[in-house]
């Protein structure tokens, strides 16, 4: 029993080093990072519980004090994002984190949403989930902000449903909000996908009455490859209309992204950029191409304020991405706020009242507040 109880320990120590900074770069430990990142206020009872049981049996020498140690490990490593998440909220503003949040969680209540369709550039159709704030939305006056939210998936996955829970809580403060479809690799290469979040843009200014929208005050918000089109578009439409732009967990340069993509890591990264651009930067035009997509090479002095949130040991997107953008809009006087969480991995937000959940919700709530008045 005692070396069972150390074989659990040893295990739950392993999983718990995910939050102190050991990150393979695999697939499956990639979404337990996600767990044990953004639900290791929960996960900790586990190994508390099992101290415990250690504890009540008294005896075990070397055993049971190396068991305890193991649980003293995964103990620590499973509440680090909370208590970073603290400490990093205490800069942010007082309401930024709550630990009593974590447990208790919150709901933005039912958001009015239907479908409406657009048209691409081709004349073809997309469709795009529009939120209207009701009665629960009403802290901002009509006509309202509108939020597009523009899906990630690596370019070949994803749809506007992706983390649709984080829509409620945006028509809660009283924006509407378009979560919007655009088309996918390898099928459709780069510009495609831009032309069509542009599209998107183009239909929601004209049909901004019929919403009860304001056509002058957009925010383009995108997650991973998502981010990389809110960027682009963002910084390349040259928009006043847009008036803010966010971005989590993206690549923005896209000559950088190929120079560090490879064929084995946890999305074959190779194999993604060959299908959205439709092969290597190696020839003038092709170059030209990647260029068109960054954001960090579009951005002039006139781009629009900027959300980076990243997590730092993010191994399918490395944070580089973000912070060598935040550092160009540096040189270039844009505003912009760069927020890297030290121990999030790729889609941290998933959970939205976890310790990065929560720190993305508030630094998301005032960015667009700044933006759209």
């Amino acid at each position: 029993m005692p070396l069972f109880l150390l074989l659990l320990a040893a295990i739950t120590a392993v999983f718990a080093l995910l939050n102190l900074g050991w990150a393979p770069d695999w697939v499956w430990i990639w979404k337990t990072a996600i767990v044990t990142g953004e639900y290791g206020h929960w996960l900790v009872l586990w190994p508390v519980g099992l101290a415990g049981l250690v504890v009540r049996q008294g005896a075990g020498g070397p055993v049971r004090l190396a068991t305890l140690a193991l649980c003293a490990l995964a103990a620590a490593g499973l509440l680090r994002p909370a208590a970073q998440a603290w400490w990093l909220g205490r800069g942010l503003g007082g309401a930024a984190f709550s630990f009593a949040r974590l447990y208790a969680g919150t709901s933005p209540g039912p958001a009015s949403v239907r479908t409406e369709v657009f048209a691409r550039p081709d004349g073809q159709e997309l469709k795009l989930d529009f939120y209207r704030p009701g009665a629960a939305g009403d802290a901002l006056p009509p006509p309202r902000p509108c939020v597009v939210v523009i899906h990630g998936g690596g370019w070949d996955g994803g749809d506007r449903t992706q983390l649709a829970g984080w829509n409620p809580r945006l028509v809660a403060r009283g924006y509407a909000v378009a979560a919007i479809s655009y088309r996918l690799a390898p099928r459709s290469v780069w510009p495609a996908q831009g032309e069509d979040v542009r599209a998107a843009v183009a239909w929601l200014k004209t049909n901004a009455a019929r919403l009860g929208i304001d056509p002058a005050r957009l925010v383009l918000l995108g997650r991973s490859a998502g981010g990389q089109l809110a960027t682009a578009v963002g910084y390349g439409a040259r928009d006043r209309a847009i008036r803010g732009v966010i971005a989590l967990y993206a690549p923005h340069d896209m000559p950088f992204a190929w120079s560090v993509s490879r064929e084995d890591d946890a999305l074959n990264s190779i194999k993604l950029m060959r299908q959205y651009f439709g092969g290597p930067p190696d020839a003038p035009a092709q170059v030209a191409r990647y260029e068109s997509a960054s954001g960090q090479l579009l951005a002039t002095k006139d781009s629009p304020p900027t959300l980076l949130i990243h997590g730092v040991p993010d191994t399918l997107a490395w944070y580089r991405h973000s912070e060598r953008l935040a550092a160009r809009l540096t040189e270039l006087g844009v505003p912009h706020t760069h927020l890297q969480l030290p121990w999030a991995t790729h889609g941290f937000d998933f959970n939205p009242d976890g310790p990065g959940g929560q720190l993305a919700d508030y630094a998301i709530a005032r960015f667009l507040a700044e933006v759209t008045r």
